[in-house]
């Protein structure tokens, strides 16, 4: 296919963005991001070019090549340099899918290698301290505690937990419906600890969330609320349990994803399935759900070298 008239970049990038804010099911966090660095690329853009604009098709591999080197030499860590890389991807990726370029550029550059860090996870006797430690005797409290046992029930992902509608959660069979990566949904079994939770904040501190809030702004679909009435975002779940994670003196390193990882690897040590690991965490691909494996080796070994008399 011969493009013409090649589009513009800075043209081109809005329409990504529109594309991402209102056709694909992404966090706010997500969107942040990619806006960011592909915002960081059209600087770079500017800075070697000396024009304020310039058509896609003359942005080739070895532009950005470049662009990874001076990422490197301002001390961008590994990290942080694949995340842009892969975000640069996506964007000309959009473009030859809307016919608009005919290569994706950003598919000759290497990926920095990036070591993979084993996910941190807490003991079940951590996690169940965790989870308790709000007080249930307060409106925010039932909530707090509501989404943590959730969060630990299910694995699902804090972007899906906040995304989850009354409509979604069959209570009688303790099934819940989330949309994940993609928009891809899948059902996820909870146990009654988390049902009685979530029956508590339901009747007890939901109701007073929207009463506190004008009707004309109430989110009655949404299941978790803020106080003001309104559907809870990634970010204030992230906050409210980093909260709880400060308030357990000697549990260290572990983030608000950490009650999915601890989720997973649980499952795993009391000897389920990996497949069925797989589909309870909506991992697309079983490689992403055998990380897992090594985070229980490592566990027996550690167990091993204390126990065995002769390790």
């Amino acid at each position: 296919m011969t493009v013409a008239l090649p589009p513009m970049f800075n043209r081109s990038l809005e329409q990504f963005l529109e594309h991402l804010t209102h056709e694909r099911s992404m966090s706010q966090h997500t969107l942040r991001n990619y806006a960011s660095d592909l915002e960081q690329f059209r600087e770079f853009l500017f800075s070697i070019e000396k024009r304020a604009d310039i058509p896609v098709n003359e942005i080739d591999r070895l532009t950005i090549r470049e662009w990874m080197a001076a990422l490197d030499a301002a001390g961008k860590k590994k990290t942080s340099r694949a995340r842009k890389l892969a975000s640069l991807r996506t964007f000309f990726q959009f473009l030859i899918r809307e016919g608009r370029l005919e290569t994706n550029p950003a598919k000759l550059v290497n990926t920095p290698r990036v070591e993979r860090k084993l996910p941190t996870h807490l003991s079940m006797e951590d996690a169940v301290r965790l989870i308790e430690t709000p007080d249930i005797n307060t409106d925010l409290g039932r909530r707090d505690r509501a989404i943590m046992e959730f969060l630990y029930a299910t694995g699902i992902r804090v972007g899906e937990l906040v995304g989850i509608n009354m409509q979604d959660v069959d209570f009688r069979e303790r099934m819940v419906r989330v949309t994940g990566k993609r928009r891809k949904q899948r059902i996820v079994p909870f146990h009654e600890h988390a049902l009685q939770a979530l029956m508590h904040y339901l009747t007890e501190a939901r109701p007073a969330f929207l009463n506190q809030c004008p009707p004309a702004e109430r989110d009655d679909k949404a299941v978790f609320l803020h106080r003001r009435g309104g559907r809870l975002t990634t970010r204030s779940v992230g906050r409210m349990i980093d909260k709880y994670i400060a308030q357990c003196a000697d549990i260290h390193n572990i983030s608000p994803h950490s009650l999915r990882h601890s989720f997973a690897t649980h499952l795993l040590d009391s000897g389920a399935d990996l497949r069925d690991i797989q589909e309870l965490l909506g991992h697309a691909r079983l490689s992403t759900t055998q990380i897992y494996t090594q985070v229980s080796m490592e566990k027996m070994i550690a167990v091993y070298d204390k126990a065995h008399p002769k390790a």
